[in-house]
């Protein structure tokens, strides 16, 4: 992949450099991939034919099947079974929960950036690598591509991307492991506020399918600690309720749902063999995705 040299606004070219020199491998055995091998990098399209799907801009004009145009007036391409060695699919919750921040950077917008970094090493080791980004449905989808014009057209959705409805993350979920023909790597950027028995249900729904799958749960510093401490009016951004309170007769019992709910999440993920990490959006994501790299290179 050719050295980075744009300027995006969820990829910030001192974290490219920071991670330049580090890989995302996959764990487990997965079709077409063995951990720490990549074969037949960049060799386009094989002659088996595989499915159809609408195209999306970037893509090359020359594998628009055309019949399929004159029949319906709407541009598809012909997939075949691709030469890369890893599909890589990121999940980002643009739900309306990510829009909150007490520290000048939203959930969203931590998320995001993650996203970017993800993609451009995903890209940079010849893997291909898709997003969904979604809220109580799927707002967008873009297949996974391994051509480095790819970036730049996630990064744009990236950009364009708007939190929108509040979270339901597991139908969401289960509806797209049954999407998904080959197995990968799904990378899921969330908050996670939903039911957490649903949630690592339809986690494991996608470990059912044999993908392995990698959580990054984003929580804002003041959800994790609670640090109010005066006459405070809470909103909801889920369902727009309020609250009027003095914050110290809640604070005992805000913690301690607060680590019923994690806790709830730990264990489902370590049982399901999930792997799991809880980011303080306080921390700056550069140094949470160089730190997260170099513990799974280290544990491989």
């Amino acid at each position: 992949m050719k050295k980075y040299k744009g300027k995006q606004k969820y990829l910030d070219p001192d974290v490219v450099r920071m991670i330049s020199n580090m890989e995302l491998r996959a764990r487990l055995v997965v079709e077409g991939f063995i951990s720490g091998l990549h074969k037949s990098p960049y060799q386009g399209f094989s002659v088996e034919f595989a499915e159809h799907r609408e195209y999306v801009p970037g893509d090359e004009l020359k594998h628009i099947d055309w019949r399929v145009f004159g029949k319906s007036d709407r541009f598809y391409i012909k997939l075949y079974e691709e030469d890369t060695n890893l599909k890589c699919y990121i999940l980002l919750d643009a739900s309306r929960s990510m829009q909150y921040s007490s520290n000048g950077i939203t959930k969203f917008e931590y998320g995001a950036n993650l996203a970017g970094a993800l993609t451009y090493l995903m890209l940079r080791q010849l893997d291909s690598v898709g997003l969904l980004t979604f809220d109580d449905s799927i707002r967008k989808y873009i297949p996974p591509r391994s051509s480095p014009r790819h970036l730049k057209i996630i990064l744009n959705e990236l950009e364009n991307t708007k939190t929108g409805n509040p979270t339901k993350v597991s139908h969401i979920f289960h509806d797209f492991a049954e999407r998904i023909k080959k197995r990968g790597l799904i990378i899921v950027i969330s908050d996670l506020l939903d039911d957490p028995d649903e949630i690592m249900t339809s986690l494991q729904h996608f470990r059912h399918r044999k993908h392995e799958v990698v959580v990054f749960h984003l929580l804002d510093d003041a959800e994790l600690t609670f640090p109010f401490d005066r006459l405070t009016l809470f909103k909801g951004l889920e369902d727009n309720a309020e609250i009027m309170t003095e914050p110290h007769s809640l604070r005992k019992t805000y913690i301690e749902h607060l680590e019923e709910f994690l806790t709830r999440l730990r264990k489902g993920c370590s049982d399901g063999k999930i792997d799991y990490n809880l980011i303080n959006t306080r921390e700056s994501y550069a140094k949470a995705i160089t730190k997260y790299l170099a513990a799974r290179q280290r544990a491989s």
